[in-house]
């Protein structure tokens, strides 16, 4: 560490030098700055005014579609401008001398988000790429089967199809409700239970579906595919996979806690992240029947291939290559941020403000609200369907009253809101009134 903060000194150092002689060389004029950074006062975590005030985010708008593609808050965004600035000063330099510290200070600040433990995780680019890795990569013979639901996005069903029609590999999906507003967890478990078969190895779920924002009870499903698992040996037991893009960063839950065998979700959605950012969590008895696709950049990989260790390393789901490191680094400051605020106020925050937008629309005529009103089987999306208009139309009317929503890519599809820590009541009111204005 004192190399380390002896090297960036020195960098700081060159930059005032370097900033000092700018001045002088221009020192009859008046120093002009186009678009100063902003000044952000400091993170008060009590506060979810002082929170917002975090984001670059536009507050003359209600965002309710700041999940799709998140905006990272100060903190953040002040990391990667550090690291982007070190590696294009000094590549190798900064590269070598960051990498392995900001790693370990990831891994450590991730595993205390997650649970378990800090080799649990492995970090990839988004959710679609842990999916295809974790689903491409999970060991299966001929006649195993996976078993996954009518429910689950394009990534999901995309990256099975693709592991179907390169090995034959047998994927059944499943319809576990009917309408999503009265479904129950009882409900969901036994339409899912009843579909085991003694062949099934893996089990594909999402935690929150975007298309409809029902959250899935996954410790339920968990608990009852324990009893199936419970007489079969390791390797044919199946293996509860979950997309957990929606829940993550909005739900006071971790895979530990939901027990679920593989969670997989990107950073740049409700964690509000650096974008480019993913990971895929993983119980060490579940990555023994993982096969990475891509070769590893961990020196294990390496000291192997070169022959001087010629233990063979252990699964690695971790995409050598180089990466976005400037964004991948600055997740940690994204873990500290939402551990400062703590996992359950968060959480807390998501469902008020869901329940608050869930009964406003409901008591709206000609709305039809599609989430689930109970907060244990939703958690930040609120989806409904109008009457009046199309959900592509009700997205664009509602920009104009600077309401930010979106839709679900789905068929059916529908208007579809997000709460979070960036959207406060004053937003949720907004939102209503608006909408029982167009219905």
């Amino acid at each position: 560490m004192g190399e380390l903060s002896v090297s960036r000194r020195g960098l700081l150092g060159g930059l005032t030098a370097t900033a000092a002689l700018g001045a002088l060389s221009a020192c009859d004029a008046d120093p002009v700055i186009e678009n100063p950074p902003p000044v952000y006062a400091p993170l008060d975590p009590t506060s979810w005014d002082s929170v917002r005030h975090q984001f670059l985010l536009d507050t003359g708008r209600a965002q309710f579609a700041a999940f799709v593609f998140a905006s990272p808050p100060a903190a953040v965004r002040k990391a990667i401008a550090e690291h982007r600035e070190g590696l294009d000063r000094d590549t190798v330099g900064y590269l070598h001398s960051r990498e392995e510290n900001a790693r370990q200070r990831l891994h450590l600040a991730a595993g205390k988000y997650l649970g378990g433990s800090v080799d649990h995780v492995y970090f990839t680019d988004s959710t679609t790429m842990g999916l295809g890795l974790l689903y491409g990569g999970i060991a299966l013979r001929p006649g195993d089967e996976v078993l996954t639901t009518e429910h689950d996005f394009y990534s999901t069903h995309e990256s099975l199809r693709l592991r179907a029609a390169r090995e034959g590999v047998t994927v059944r999906r499943v319809r576990l409700f009917t309408d999503p507003a009265t479904a129950s967890a009882d409900q969901i478990v036994q339409a899912l239970t009843k579909s085991l078969t003694p062949a099934t190895r893996v089990v594909a779920v999402t935690w929150v579906h975007s298309s409809t924002g029902l959250r899935m009870p996954i410790r339920a499903i968990a608990d009852a595919l324990a009893v199936h698992n419970r007489d079969l040996p390791p390797d044919r037991r199946a293996l509860l996979c979950v997309d957990g893009v929606h829940g993550f960063g909005a739900v006071d839950a971790g895979p530990v806690e939901m027990g679920c065998d593989f969670l997989v979700s990107g950073c740049h959605k409700w964690l509000f992240g650096p974008r480019g950012t993913g990971l895929i969590w993983g119980r060490p008895e579940a990555w023994a029947r993982f096969r990475p696709a891509i070769p590893t950049f961990e020196q294990a990989g390496f000291a192997n291939w070169l022959g001087l260790d010629p233990t063979l390393p252990a699964a690695s789901a971790s995409p050598g290559g180089y990466h976005n490191f400037e964004h991948l680094w600055a997740l940690e400051q994204a873990f500290d941020f939402h551990a400062a605020l703590t996992r359950r106020r968060v959480a807390e925050r998501t469902t008020a403000l869901a329940t608050r937008l869930k009964e406003g629309l409901a008591g709206i005529d000609g709305v039809k609200l599609i989430t689930p009103k109970s907060a244990d089987l939703s958690a930040g999306l609120v989806c409904c369907e109008l009457e009046s208009m199309s959900p592509t139309a009700a997205v664009s009317v509602l920009l104009t009253k600077d309401i930010v929503t979106s839709t679900t890519p789905y068929n059916p599809s529908y208007l579809r809101f997000g709460t979070s820590i960036v959207t406060d009541e004053a937003d949720v009111d907004k939102a209503i009134a608006a909408v029982r204005e167009i219905s």
